[in-house]
């Protein structure tokens, strides 16, 4: 039960990952309520991985790699 429950945090953890970084392409997006909510959310798991690895050319690969590790954790608990 628990195993499910930690498996369906780090599936929707990637599902709004991946929309903060699609979202963060488009300004009037960027203005939405429900668009801050996903930031305070995804924001302080970005920020560290951000302090390692610099925007290469003006790209952000910390959704990437972050989306990375939490699809490594996800495979742990199969």
């Amino acid at each position: 039960m628990i195993i499910k429950l930690v498996k369906l945090f780090l599936q929707l953890l990637i599902i709004l990952v991946f929309i903060h970084a699609l979202g963060s392409w488009f300004p009037s997006v960027r203005r939405s309520k429900l668009y801050w909510y996903i930031d305070w959310i995804v924001e302080p798991l970005l920020r560290p991985i951000r302090s390692v690895i610099k925007p290469v050319n003006g790209i952000d690969f910390s959704p990437l790699i972050l989306i990375l590790i939490l699809t490594l954790l996800l495979r742990l608990f199969r």
